[in-house]
């Protein structure tokens, strides 16, 4: 029997009884109110239709039975007239004193109670076998969204003292089914392979126990018919569709398969382009952005981004609400289409205030700092879209969107509603990784990008390896100065340690303390200025070579630079971490001519990201340095470049090519090769980049093939392409949970005499 049958009878017997109670209308003198435990009286008085006082009728004690049980809280009410008395008599419901799970794996409880709070039930709430009948239904609901299909939920109630209950919802989750065959139906112009090769979804492979990509999900499957419809769009299948999917599962809930039908339709060829409405006569601009020509083959994709280039103009002559409609002719019989642009631009609007919010920790002036279009002038769209680029190159914010309003009553007048969603800027990181050069690696740190929400940055790290021990401390005020003028200030002391393991005891000790300004000259480009005092120490030991006696006797044991630098950056990459797009830029140089030491030292990195295909990315890297020691002095050793490694040229131990000495066995009399790196250096690393295979859109996993070339060159050599080191193979690259995991296999070539070899390299964890 259902409970809403139950409650019926209840309803209807309460109903009965008061009809067999049925008296003459009196004048109320008196309520009583009986069985209540934790149900406040005034909820019981507040749901009656009679006072005392009133006149009571038969009619009215019906109308209050069907209110008090459409409460919730009771199992039961009854009204008893005595005299001029009613008594109300109730029995409530248990409240739930606990909700707990057993046999729950796959999801956390406190995740699986609050979807059961979002249905009403909870601990306090009455007890409802209705709503613990529909909470059974959500716990399968989900375990069916992550592809258990064979998952029981029974939910068992314990009595308790004091009117409450127990509630246990006891899970069998069973085995997930995977998703065993994928096919689409009615495709002839495509190969099947590579239209599945559009979607998330996908059969087991070696990869799936890292994506899930194999455990089926309706919001996954729309994506992926988004995707395939987009594809057919893109290559002039304007009559594309998906007629149906079916999506089957086994008898035995472990495998699901999936059909897809569709019907390609025929392919077109653009005819012609007709631009209609008003464009504000700047019909030139509008007709430079179109991205598509006559006797191409229609694409939506480019369509769309004609039509995004256009709002995008119409905004930055100040119309923020325009609409520009693509409206397609199709000639079936021939297979062309005509495209007509359609465009309303609206009114143009001035922006009235700029009104922010979201922002809970970080102040409001860090914010409207880096705002390029102003209150109190006109809307201009490339303002507004370069403000929302600084915004979310801050750092501080997981997302960050501006939308014109208009305001209420001008038409001619918009507010700009900036919303962003902060995320955590502060980190407490303390960790260890693995280098194949490096070995075991520790580090700890403490560091703040937005210091109590000033856009302030605080930090302080501690790494500790086998070769480097560093510990630095770091603070940056982005805007010492209303104009943007960065302020730097920073300690460093680091210790070095030769790259061989049996070379001895010696070891390089640098200590700095320095200030630097950045300087803004355009968007996206700084100059760097600043100075810095720096102390070097050889401390001498078994086995030192004799470079290092060589500096000793140049500039002695302990010595002083006041290093000058100076420098440029342009950085227009697409992303930081995962770069397909864009390029950056940077050039520095230190020239130190007070103190003990002098020398100039010059370094240049280029980095050009190119995407050749959808999922293929070309990426170029080149590095130059070079430096020089003045007053007749050679350069110091502790300013060398070092190549070879992970990070450089693959294939080779980590600072293996280059300049090369000698260190004597005091014991033995053995001597042994000792890198020890050189005044100038060359790098360039050519890489293809590509997501892994199986990994869907998941963009922290790549695979890449590369060629490298560098080497490091001492004061009496010259760069030559015929000394440099080269290698190609292949890597993988992953921004794991525990941190940044890089690998490369590397075949060496135009490797010399005394090169070090180290065909797999790998490192867990962030580089020093």
């Amino acid at each position: 029997m259902s409970h809403s049958f139950s409650r019926f009878c209840a309803v209807l017997l309460g109903l009965v009884t008061c009809l067999a109670l049925a008296a003459d209308p009196f004048k109320l003198e008196d309520i009583r109110i009986e069985g209540l435990q934790r149900v406040e009286p005034g909820t019981v008085l507040a749901n009656l239709p009679f006072r005392v006082g009133d006149t009571y009728t038969d009619e009215k004690g019906a109308v209050a039975i069907r209110r008090l049980f459409d409460l919730g809280l009771f199992n039961d009410v009854k009204l008893t007239a005595e005299g001029n008395v009613i008594k109300v008599q109730v029995q409530e419901r248990p409240t739930i004193a606990l909700v707990d799970f057993l046999g729950t794996v796959e999801f956390d409880k406190q995740a699986l109670s609050k979807s059961l709070t979002d249905i009403g039930l909870s601990i306090g709430r009455p007890y409802d076998k209705s709503l613990a009948d529909r909470a059974e239904q959500e716990l399968k609901r989900q375990y069916i969204n992550k592809g258990y299909y064979s998952a029981q939920v029974v939910a068992t109630v314990t009595p308790a003292e004091k009117n409450q209950v127990l509630l246990t919802f006891n899970v069998v989750e069973g085995d997930i089914a995977k998703i065993s065959k994928v096919q689409i139906n009615g495709a002839s112009a495509f190969k099947q392979q590579e239209l599945l090769e559009l979607f998330n979804l996908t059969e087991p492979n070696w990869l799936t126990w890292y994506t899930r990509n194999d455990r089926y999900s309706q919001v996954k499957l729309n994506s992926d018919l988004e995707a395939l419809k987009s594809f057919y769009l893109a290559r002039g299948y304007l009559e594309f569709a998906v007629d149906s999917t079916q999506v089957t599962i086994s008898p035995d809930k472990q495998k699901i398969t999936i059909s897809i039908s569709i019907t390609e339709g025929r392919r077109y060829v653009v005819s012609d382009i007709v631009m209609d409405g008003n464009f504000l006569g700047q019909d030139k601009p509008f007709q430079s952005a179109i991205k598509f020509s006559a006797g191409q083959v229609y694409n939506a994709e480019l369509v769309t981004e004609t039509v995004k280039a256009f709002q995008d103009l119409f905004g930055d002559f100040g119309y923020a609400f325009s609409r520009v409609t693509p409206v397609t002719d199709l000639d079936r019989a021939s297979g062309l289409v005509k495209v007509s642009l359609r465009a309303e631009p609206g009114r143009r609007v001035y922006v009235r205030k700029i009104v922010l919010s979201g922002n809970s920790r970080t102040r409001d002036e860090v914010i409207r700092r880096e705002f390029r279009q102003t209150e109190a002038s006109w809307y201009d769209g490339q303002r507004v879209r370069l403000s929302r680029d600084r915004l979310n190159r801050l750092g501080y914010f997981t997302s960050v969107s501006i939308d014109p309003q208009e305001v209420a009553g001008t038409p001619d007048q918009v507010d700009l509603m900036v919303k962003v969603e902060e995320k955590p800027t502060g980190a407490l990181q303390v960790g260890a990784g693995f280098s194949s050069a490096e070995k075991l690696f520790l580090s700890a740190g403490i560091s703040q990008d937005n210091f109590f929400g000033s856009g302030n940055y605080l930090g302080v790290q501690i790494n500790t390896s086998r070769y480097n021990t560093m510990y630095s401390i770091e603070t940056t005020d982005p805007y010492f100065t209303k104009d943007g003028v960065s302020r730097t200030y920073f300690l460093n002391h680091k210790l070095s340690r030769p790259y061989t393991v049996d070379l001895g005891s010696y070891s390089l000790v640098t200590q700095s303390l320095g200030l630097k300004f950045g300087l803004p000259i355009a968007e996206t480009d700084k100059i760097f200025v600043g100075v810095m005092t720096e102390m070097t120490e050889i401390r001498t030991g078994d086995n030192m070579p004799k470079t290092y006696t060589d500096y000793i006797n140049d500039y002695g044991s302990k010595s002083r630079a006041l290093p000058l630098s100076v420098g440029w950056s342009r950085d227009r990459r697409d992303s930081y971490l995962a770069p397909t797009k864009g390029y950056m830029t940077r050039i520095n140089s230190d020239v130190s001519t007070f103190g003990d030491v002098k020398y100039a030292r010059l370094t240049a990195q280029y980095q050009l990201y190119y995407p050749v295909a959808p999922k293929l990315t070309l990426g170029l890297n080149t590095e130059l340095g070079y430096g020089k020691g003045m007053d007749n002095k050679p350069f110091p050793i502790f300013k060398n470049y070092f190549s070879g490694g992970l990070s450089s040229v693959r294939g080779y131990s980590q600072g293996s090519i280059g300049p090369t000495t000698t260190a004597t066995n005091s014991a033995t009399g053995a001597t042994t090769t000792v890198y020890v790196g050189g005044s100038k250096m060359f790098l360039m690393n050519l890489e293809m980049i590509t997501p892994m295979p199986g990994s869907g859109n998941d963009k922290t996993l790549r695979l890449f093939a590369f060629l490298d070339a560098g080497a490091a060159f001492s004061d009496s050599q010259t760069i030559n392409f015929s000394d440099l080191r080269y290698s190609t193979g292949i890597g993988l690259s992953w921004i794991s949970p525990v941190g940044p995991l890089k690998f490369g296999w590397a075949q060496p070539f135009n490797s010399k005499t005394g090169d070090k070899i180290d065909r797999i390299q790998f490192q867990i964890g962030s580089a020093f």
